[in-house]
């Protein structure tokens, strides 16, 4: 007999308000997979858990950064001109910067609700 697959951990970032958030968690509830949830504002991903998300992004950065959102666009920082480091404890500091949700099992991630991407998740 084959050992069973151990389950996935699944951490997904939200902010309660968010709809796009509630989106993801209805669909992860009625698909039955079980999460971690993290409170983005009173749990906020550290620096180096950003980093470890931003790693397994297409685009780093650019990816996680909501830059439609009114914190971004009263930002007084020119963030071209900061380090990966420098933004990511910025992102840590203020999640409302991030773009939300944010799932990840560790070794993928999936920024934003995506039906598609979430089911292509479970399946790998």
């Amino acid at each position: 007999m084959a050992a069973a697959q151990p389950a996935r951990k699944i951490t997904f970032y939200t902010y309660p308000s968010c709809t796009s958030c509630r989106k993801a968690k209805q669909w992860l509830q009625e698909h039955g997979v079980s999460y971690v949830e993290r409170h983005l504002f009173r749990n906020p991903p550290t620096a180096e858990e950003l980093l470890e998300i931003m790693k397994k992004t297409n685009s780093g950065t650019d990816e996680l950064l909501s830059r439609r959102s009114q914190t971004f666009k009263n930002l007084d920082v020119d963030i071209n001109e900061m380090t990966v480091s420098e933004l990511l404890e910025m992102l840590s500091d203020d999640p409302r910067l991030l773009k939300r949700p944010i799932l990840t099992d560790g070794e993928h991630v999936i920024i934003g609700y995506n039906s598609s991407a979430m089911k292509n998740l479970l399946s790998s």
